[in-house]
């Protein structure tokens, strides 16, 4: 008998243009699931609701967001690509799984933590409180097995186990759970100031910089002062970091040699980063900036992969309707809860 790949379900919120943090810690990662899993992608904008105020910027933010999955090689007929509030289904099912769940777990979340610990809490909006349960309800719709994240993550999924296994104890057994895919190998990208890569702390560099301006970037990364004759360790200089991440074993290793041996500066390992990245993303870029310039196509992967997740949610749904009394009398359908 034949079995289905293991479903995996990926949210990205549309907030603007991707750094190379976003690129190697979540992007790359998610998309090369597509070759061993039944990958679905959602663009989180009603997520996204939470901070975001300008429609024009959202939708936007969203084509942008597809261009650069289709862009980086995510393969729309191998995979499902959608909007998330295209989608209905997922609402409702938040709502169900919100009468199930405990006003404890959602005190317990990280978001609200935070703002607690701010003394920050009673200025949340309730769409922020609400946040865990419909994170919940987009991974449950669609009988996700795993999710991909980071170990920072992991509660999200671990919450979304609590509200399935809470919902198929009150009525029958109609939720799938899933477990969190850890992406232990994902290392900590650094910025221009050797911090964590980050929009907030503005040591971000864009995937889809033009070239000048990627250079640009490239050599304003912040460097010791070294003189160029002498050694230097490459594995505590920024440069060399993310240097590594898209070169070839070779080029790293030769990298690395020069950096030991000295009479190799900074100046000249930032040239060799331009270069390689110039070469990893440069063909990306255009095809990036070719797809923006067709946004009737864009809409049209979107819809397309809306009415293929669709079809997934509505029948979840229908069992979670049916297991817990909406709708007219039936057998509740169940579903096996292990991934």
């Amino acid at each position: 008998m034949e079995t289905r790949r293991k479903r995996s379900l990926s949210g990205i919120k549309p907030t603007g243009a991707p750094h190379l943090g976003n690129h190697l810690g979540m992007i790359r990662p998610a998309i090369a699931l597509q070759d061993t899993h039944d990958a679905f992608y959602f663009v989180a904008d009603w997520h996204a609701l939470t901070t975001a105020r300008d429609p024009k910027l959202l939708r936007q933010h969203t084509l942008e967001l597809t261009a650069t999955f289709l862009a980086l090689g995510l393969d729309p007929t191998r995979s499902v690509f959608f909007r998330q509030s295209d989608v209905p289904e997922v609402q409702e099912l938040a709502w169900l799984l919100s009468c199930v769940t405990n006003l404890g777990l959602l005190l317990r979340a990280h978001a609200y933590k935070a703002a607690e610990e701010k003394g920050e809490h009673n200025l949340l909006p309730a769409g922020t409180f609400y946040y865990p349960v419909l994170m919940a309800s987009d991974i449950l719709v669609y009988d996700a097995d795993v999710v991909p994240v980071g170990r920072d993550q992991v509660q999200h999924i671990e919450m979304a186990q609590d509200m399935a296994g809470h919902f198929n104890a009150a009525f029958a057994p109609a939720l799938r759970r899933p477990e969190p895919l850890v992406l232990e190998d994902v290392p900590t990208i650094p910025g221009t100031d050797g911090r964590k890569m980050s929009k907030s702390y503005q040591n971000a560099i864009d995937v889809f910089l033009p070239e000048r301006a990627l250079r640009k970037a490239v050599m304003g990364i912040k460097t010791d002062s070294t003189p160029v004759e002498d050694p230097k360790d490459p594995d505590k200089d920024t440069v060399f970091m993310l240097y590594r991440l898209y070169a070839t074993p070779e080029e790293t290793a030769a990298m690395d040699q020069r950096y030991r041996a000295g009479n190799y500066g900074y100046g000249h390992a930032k040239q060799a980063l331009a270069e390689v990245l110039e070469r990893d993303l440069g063909p990306a870029r255009e095809r990036y900036n070719a797809l923006l310039a067709r946004p009737a196509e864009l809409d049209d992967v979107l819809r397309d992969g809306a009415r293929r997740a669709r079809a997934v949610a509505r029948e979840v749904l229908d069992r979670a309707r049916s297991a817990c009394g909406l709708g007219a009398v039936a057998k509740a359908p169940t579903v096996s809860t292990k991934s």
